[in-house]
């Protein structure tokens, strides 16, 4: 019964590493897409401003 108890949590402690592991993942995927787009868009502000000055 014991052993049955031990694997149980083993399988419960993988499961919440695994759930905290794709939470960081998608955190980290998000921030790489916003901030993908934040210096998408300042390139091509600085790109406009520079054919401007021309």
């Amino acid at each position: 019964m014991r052993r049955a108890q031990s694997a149980l949590e083993y399988l419960f402690m993988v499961a919440v590493a695994l759930i905290l592991v794709a939470i960081t993942l998608r955190v980290i995927l998000s921030s790489v897409r916003s901030i993908n787009g934040v210096i998408s868009n300042y390139t091509a502000t600085i790109r406009e401003e520079i054919i401007q000055n021309l």
